[in-house]
């Protein structure tokens, strides 16, 4: 049996503004009609053996990667939740305690949840190869075939074939013995890379048997191993998630795979995989893989364009027209807009920093924020008030445990909702209005098979937690 094992709680900031912390890039549909947390899962289907997934993630972004999974008729294995992040060394030790207590024989097969792969029979065909090596108890990563100089990710130097330690074995594809992992190179160096034909890049994507990697970070990091041991078997359960207690995964150093394991083992094997790939980490690797116009531009959305040539243009939210410029990256989300060159947007990480120090919520939120009922989605925002559009999914309901504003004001849109207040309710409709004080405990429920809509006005300061429980 294979665990996938779906690494999802990253930020994704060099894809800002669309992309951000409680709502990062594997979420986003940035290529094709599913998100790339869908798309992770999906080019799974029809590979033998494959059990359902593992997503590692965390807490903001739990509400929708299970709505994306349901969506796409995904039920995953678990979802475990970590406290903060601690690179993948730690991601990947806990999925294999999980995996071995699914079954101790598993094969575990890690993913990063922002990858594009065009070609998946060649992707199972790597998969399958790596299986076997896993199978023998080496541990596996696929290394990317390059198709061009690329400064932007770290490289694997192949070693000696590994064909021979499988006997008679044979499917179309090589092996290889791993001689070193090397960092990001400047541009002349990844061309010299790029013509030895003796480099891959690095996938992130690994494969190996549960039982056989945790033996080797206990050889390693056996202080990562100790952590997530006390972590995982401290954590709790709670409606279909797993939380990992916070306390003894705070003792985990942060340390990657690669680090920790894949460079130092002496079982390490790279299967070369040429399929189509991308991790789409920038604005740049979009552009790349987008569909052009006549211009050499990407578009998307409500977007108008004169002499603009080998451009990178999306609209979310409102018209947007360039006029005259080259190699440039336009992305408008509803409440940010960045404009950089094409070439340097592997640097808006920058910008993003400096926001942060600035605490922008900009860095952390969408207007639209996603709850497990529904969405809240900020119209307008002022000193002293609030104007928020607020969905209920059918049959949804929450509980409001009382504010501390001067007022707040529903007004129905669309639906039907029952509204408990104490122990009263009473039945709202389309066009009725509300009004509720402050220190109330309120319970609404949606009672149709369609969405409820309301508009809700707050009144007074919304500076900290309001009482839906987001952050402002």
């Amino acid at each position: 049996m294979i665990v996938p094992v779906v690494l999802a709680g990253g930020s994704g900031t060099r894809l800002w503004p669309m992309s951000r912390e409680f709502y990062p890039k594997q979420l986003l549909n940035l290529a094709g009609e599913h998100t790339m947390l869908q798309n992770t899962v999906l080019r799974l289907a029809g590979f033998d053996q494959m059990a359902s997934p593992v997503i590692i993630g965390n807490k903001s972004q739990r509400f929708i990667v299970d709505q994306q999974l349901a969506a796409v008729d995904i039920r995953p294995a678990g979802i475990l939740l970590e406290p903060f992040g601690r690179n993948t060394a730690s991601a990947v030790a806990v999925a294999a305690l999980k995996a071995v207590a699914m079954n101790p024989e598993s094969l575990i097969l890690v993913l990063p949840s922002d990858h594009l792969i065009d070609d998946i029979p060649e992707f199972h065909k790597a998969l399958r190869t790596g299986q076997r090596f896993a199978e023998l108890g080496f541990l596996v990563t696929f290394g990317i075939v390059p198709d061009r100089p690329e400064t932007g990710y770290g490289y694997i130097r192949q070693g000696q074939s590994a064909d021979a330690l499988i006997e008679g074995f044979s499917n179309g594809l090589k092996a290889y013995s791993i001689y070193e992992f090397v960092e990001k190179p400047d541009l002349q160096t990844a061309k010299q890379y790029l013509k030895t034909g003796n480099y891959c890049w690095n996938s992130g994507m690994f494969m190996f048997k549960a039982a056989r990697v945790l033996e080797e970070l206990k050889r390693y990091v056996p202080e990562i191993v100790n952590a997530c041991e006390k972590s995982f078997k401290n954590g709790r359960s709670d409606q279909g998630y797993f939380y990992l207690e916070k306390e003894a995964f705070g003792q985990c150093p942060s340390d990657s795979i690669d680090y920790a394991v894949m460079e130092k083992t002496d079982r390490g094997i790279m299967v070369p995989l040429d399929a189509g790939w991308d991790d789409l980490g920038s604005w740049e690797a979009l552009w790349n893989v987008g569909e052009k116009d006549e211009s050499g531009n990407v578009i998307s959305g409500d977007v108008f364009c004169v002499d603009v040539e080998d451009s990178l243009v999306i609209a979310q939210n409102r018209l947007v027209t360039v006029l005259g410029l080259k190699n440039l990256a336009v992305v408008e989300t509803p409440d940010a807009l960045l404009v950089s060159s094409l070439s340097n947007t592997q640097g808006v990480k920058k910008i993003v920093d400096a926001l942060k120090e600035e605490n922008r919520k900009e860095t952390q939120v969408h207007i639209k924020v996603i709850q497990s009922w529904g969405f809240i989605e900020t119209v307008d925002v002022g000193e002293n008030f609030q104007v928020r559009k607020v969905m209920v999914s059918p049959q949804a309901s929450f509980n409001l445990n009382g504010h501390s504003y001067r007022a707040v004001n529903w007004m129905i849109l669309e639906g039907e909702a029952r509204l408990y207040i104490d122990a009263e309710f009473l039945e709202l409709s389309t066009h009725q209005s509300f009004s509720f004080e402050s220190g109330k405990l309120i319970q609404l429920e949606n009672i149709k098979q369609t969405p409820l809509i309301f508009i809700e006005i707050i009144s007074g300061s919304h500076a900290g937690i309001d009482h839906f429980g987001i952050n402002f």
